[in-house]
């Protein structure tokens, strides 16, 4: 089988298809199930670019080929990435709503001569998986550092960490760990939730009995967290005053009106707010929420899909059209442009971007809305994260 996909790698690459006028570009990611809402994202931030900036990059126009993976599942999506450019002849790949579906296509990119570009996939280790890995989205351990320092200021010295039981998960904890005891604080618990929790009030108790001033927590974002953040209102943590801290991912934008008052005053740290303050938001909001047809399903994965569309182009537009997986990305090392999140930069040792981490707080606003307002804002952010994954 391995010789029989190498020997159709060859023929793709003698073909002449790698001067095609259309250039295909495979997109994995949740487009039905339970994570349908963040496929539905990734669709709505790549119209939002072809909206704005044409299907069109010099002579070659981008046509873009979808596959569905409903939830975290290595293998198909091994075999829908492997489909994509066998039988589709993409030039490239792009998506990866979850960690290990994208760590489970890494190793074909250079066999296949085709970069990718990690839209959300948030485990530090990814670009280390292939020298053709290029990520747009963000870092549990981007995201989650900036909050050891707000929690600390805020006068706790305990906590406790609740994460999902897989490789972001694990990088949360860490993350949040290593900066918190960096600041003097202590951890007095750490707990990892298998994926599939759906109860939380035991977690709940455990808290209670824990003795921390806050809890730190990260899941990925869809049904669990409205049941996780319901739990914690309705077993009394937040009454008693026990500091809520999360990633982003707690709080997307399409689950407050679910959460309503329930999420209100939630402190989270993310990459991305809808609200956010910029003319190029305001630009991609109007384009994305026309794409995704419910404004309030609009959420943070359409963002990273916009800007690795922007990435997409870049490598079409310094490789001629031509398939050449190395010269692309070495195109965008370093890479900057002002994204609707703010200001970007492709690291060009790690290929994972710099940018802005925001702290956030759930309000609610005049027209009764709820939405993520940005209070602070951690400037030119790395990934920390990049040093643990080498080890």
């Amino acid at each position: 089988m391995k010789t029989l996909i190498s020997t159709v790698f060859a023929l793709t690459l003698m073909s002449g298809a790698s001067y095609a006028e259309t250039i295909k570009v495979g997109v994995v990611g949740p487009f039905s199930g339970p994570f349908a809402l963040q496929g539905k994202n990734f669709k709505a931030g790549i119209d939002a670019f072809f909206a704005l900036n044409g299907k069109k990059v010099g002579d070659n126009e981008i046509e873009v080929v979808y596959r569905d993976v409903p939830t975290a599942d290595p293998a198909k999506s091994k075999a829908m990435s492997q489909e994509l450019i066998v039988r589709e002849k993409v030039q490239y790949l792009a998506g990866y709503y979850f960690t290990p579906d994208a760590m489970a296509a890494a190793p074909m990119l250079q066999q296949g001569n085709v970069p990718m570009v990690v839209m959300n996939a948030a485990t530090s280790a990814i670009v280390n998986a292939s020298p053709y890995v290029v990520r747009t989205s963000f870092t549990t351990w981007q995201t989650a550092t900036p909050l050891a320092k707000v929690a600390k200021d805020g006068g706790v010295t305990k906590t406790i960490t609740l994460v999902s039981d897989y490789g972001p998960g694990a990088d949360a904890e860490t993350a949040f760990k290593t900066a918190f005891e960096k600041e003097g604080g202590q951890v007095v618990e750490s707990i990892r939730m298998p994926l599939s929790t759906t109860d939380f009030a035991p977690l709940m108790q455990r808290i209670k009995d824990s003795g921390a001033q806050a809890l730190f927590t990260f899941l990925p974002s869809g049904p669990p967290t409205l049941a996780f953040v319901k739990a914690y209102n309705d077993t009394g943590l937040k009454a008693a005053g026990i500091k809520f801290f999360a990633t982003g991912d707690l709080t997307q934008e399409s689950d407050l009106p679910a959460l309503g008052e329930a999420g209100l005053g939630l402190t989270t740290s993310f990459h991305y707010a809808v609200s956010h303050d910029s003319a190029e938001n305001k630009a991609f909001v109007e384009a994305a929420q026309k794409a995704i047809g419910n404004p309030a399903e609009l959420s943070f994965p359409a963002v990273g899909a916009f800007d690795g569309m922007h990435v997409i182009a870049k490598m079409i537009e310094a490789t001629g059209g031509k398939q050449d997986a190395a010269k692309a990305v070495e195109a965008v090392k370093g890479l900057s442009w002002t994204s609707p999140r703010g200001p970007v930069t492709i690291d060009p040792t790690s290929r994972h971007i710099t940018q802005n981490i925001y702290l956030r707080s759930v309000e609610k606003g005049a027209d009764g809305k709820y939405f993520n307002k940005e209070i602070q804002t951690f400037e030119k952010q790395g990934d920390p994260g990049l040093a643990f994954a080498k080890k």
